[in-house]
């Protein structure tokens, strides 16, 4: 039997237990430290580069998400976004809307249907003194001989009654501003009607494209236009219509034809009463210009004219 058989046979027990703060479990933790001081610093980070409408909108969320989600007001959609979100309805594109905004939008709403129905009355008021006006000429042996030369019409202005002249009838002498006496009947029997409506009148005096030739030097179809206006409004106060409902009388000479391919046609030379809505009215007041007179089949268009009595 050999020596190394005889040796003894030596058994190590190694403990496990003892040496448990060697171990792997703190870096777990380091790494949770290390997580957490990221999301800190991070935090930080956005709040010093966010605006204050944002963390006004960040805040006002976290306190009430519902509300701000379902009624609008400011909340995590108002910011410096372009596009705002939220409001009373979600699929809207409007952008949220406080409680105050709604009760402006429905104010804005209620006084646009005021107006509309405003106009709609007032235009068929109009539309009644047209159709007034017309029945006078028909019942008037005087008048409806001249009914050819008296076109009524409704524009974006108010009722417009143009009076023209024709070959051999003109409304006044030949380069003066002396009415003929039938046109003096024509505009005293309008005046008698133009009191039935609280509406203010403007008068335009228009020649044709034929230069004046006559007169004091520089007196041309600019001052004869404005005196035949002038003179037709005399008329006007004469049949009864008060002065006060005048608020405009001009002479636009032969800027505004009424035939533009015949510019010397006598229905050019005519007198153009306007009987203005109220929106005309407030615009004439509000900046001193007004809608230019038109020729058949216009549409009516700004244009600058002077006279105005409300400016006087």
């Amino acid at each position: 039997m050999s020596d190394d058989s005889q040796r003894p046979i030596i058994v190590k027990k190694i403990k496990k237990g003892g040496a448990g703060a060697h171990g792997g479990a703190w870096k777990i933790a380091y790494a949770d430290f290390v997580t957490a001081m990221m999301a800190f610093f991070l935090l930080m980070w956005l709040l010093g580069s966010t605006s204050k409408g944002d963390l006004k909108g960040i805040a006002d969320y976290f306190q009430t998400p519902l509300k701000v989600a379902m009624f609008g007001g400011s909340g995590s959609g108002d910011s410096s976004s372009v596009i705002q979100g939220g409001g009373t309805d979600l699929t809207a594109t409007y952008g949220q809307v406080k409680k105050g905004d709604i009760e402006a939008e429905r104010k804005t709403i209620n006084l646009q249907k005021l107006k509309e129905e405003f106009e709609k009355q007032e235009r068929a008021k109009l539309q009644g003194l047209k159709d007034k006006i017309e029945a006078m000429i028909e019942a008037s042996p005087s008048l409806r001989q001249f009914k050819s030369q008296l076109l009524l019409d409704l524009t974006t202005e108010g009722l417009r009654i143009q009076i023209v002249d024709e070959k051999n009838r003109p409304m006044f002498d030949s380069a003066s501003s002396e009415l003929k006496p039938y046109t003096k009947e024509i505009l005293r029997a309008i005046g008698q009607n133009l009191n039935g409506v609280e509406n203010r009148i403007s008068l335009s005096g228009h020649t044709d494209a034929q230069p004046y030739a006559g007169g004091d030097r520089g007196f041309g179809n600019w001052e004869l236009s404005t005196n035949r206006a002038n003179a037709s409004r005399r008329e006007l106060v004469v049949g009864g219509m008060s002065d006060a409902k005048v608020m405009r009388v001009t002479g636009l000479a032969s800027t505004v034809l009424y035939d533009k391919a015949q510019p010397y046609n006598p229905i050019n030379r005519r007198m153009s009463i306007v009987v203005l809505n109220k929106r005309t009215e407030e615009a004439i007041l509000a900046d001193g210009t007004e809608s230019k007179e038109v020729g058949a089949g216009d549409t009516v268009t700004p244009e600058s004219v002077t006279g105005s009595a409300a400016a006087r």
